[in-house]
């Protein structure tokens, strides 16, 4: 059993539609609050509103839908660096970065 096995995948019809719908949460008034302040979700610095991504707490990869409670603001370094990991997985990968 691979480290996948409990998460549904998402066919391509799905994962375009789940990035549509990300494209669209982009341009709301919901999203440019989340960013206002400009601090990346994971790492906490501040790198300003222009440059946070928008990020899949659960990502389309692993079952994660493009919802208001899935998503983040995450500077580019943190979203490359996550890729497709679960929100334990980055927070043990970032605990054993700093050991």
């Amino acid at each position: 059993m691979n480290e996948f096995s409990f998460f549904p995948l998402l066919s391509e019809d799905e994962i375009r539609r789940e990035k549509q719908r990300a494209r669209e949460l982009r341009h709301t008034r919901w999203w440019r609050k989340k960013c206002s302040s400009g601090v990346c979700h994971y790492c906490g610095r501040f790198v300003g509103p222009q440059n946070l991504t928008m990020d899949h707490l659960v990502p389309l990869a692993r079952g994660g839908r493009s919802v208001k409670g899935n998503l983040v603001p995450a500077c580019k370094d943190c979203n490359n660096r996550k890729k497709t990991l679960l929100p334990q997985e980055w927070k043990d990968y970032i605990e054993r970065d700093l050991n």
